[in-house]
């Protein structure tokens, strides 16, 4: 099926955001990541309504929209009408996250669901059996340019073990270099959000770092 590349838009240039949209659909990328931030789940900002639904209505490319907010269900209509594909929450930022993830699926987008590093599998286990998508984070949610935390790797390998019995897709985020990509590939990971540490602040231009990165990760793009 090929590796799925996900550009984390909150790394790209906000001066020129659909110039940079364009640039990534011509370089080869497969989804394009939308953070959201509020400040209060997360101590940062990032990504508002307005940038998520420009985003949305001017690429070709499904969109992923990230919620890292508190109380994501009372959020969850708003967003989808922004026209995102799939709509990630971490679970521990809400009261119910299982109703959360109905409400996603009642506005016809894909639920995922946030595994920070923090969050351990056995307490989410239960809402594999409603979601498809699941994002495991190396870094703690809410900034860009961390390093990657290496006691994830164990939470990747027991994602690797429980995905064919629950037909995940299986995303890393956050400190996604090279080395990473390389690292996971083959072994059960489906995608990778793109954001400092390989795609954004890099030499070459997008489509020459993508087509490196897409070689480590065995050839072809997701279908």
């Amino acid at each position: 099926m090929g590796t799925i590349f996900s550009p984390s838009l909150m790394c790209a240039d906000h001066g020129n955001l659909l110039a940079e949209v364009a640039r990534l659909e011509e370089a080869g990328a497969d989804r394009l990541h939308l953070d959201v931030m509020d400040g209060r789940f997360v101590p940062n900002f990032a990504m508002g309504y307005g940038d998520v639904r420009c985003i949305c209505k001017g690429t070709r490319l499904k969109t992923e929209l990230h919620l890292m907010i508190a109380e994501p269900t009372r959020y969850i209509d708003l967003f989808a009408a922004s026209g995102a594909d799939i709509i990630y929450i971490h679970p521990e930022a809400g009261f119910h996250p299982a109703t959360a993830i109905q409400k996603i699926l009642q506005a016809n987008a894909e639920p995922g669901i946030v595994l920070s590093p923090g969050t351990s599998i056995e307490t989410v286990v239960e809402l594999f059996h409603v979601v498809k998508h699941v994002l495991v984070m190396g870094v703690n949610p809410g900034h860009a340019g961390q390093i990657y935390l290496p006691y994830v790797d164990r939470k990747i390998e027991k994602l690797i073990e429980l995905r064919e019995s629950y037909g995940l897709e299986l995303v890393l985020d956050g400190a996604c270099s090279a080395e990473q990509i390389e690292k996971w590939s083959g072994r059960g990971v489906d995608g990778y959000v793109l954001g400092t540490a390989a795609l954004f602040g890099q030499p070459g231009s997008y489509k020459e770092i993508i087509a490196r990165l897409r070689n480590l990760a065995g050839g072809a793009p997701r279908i």
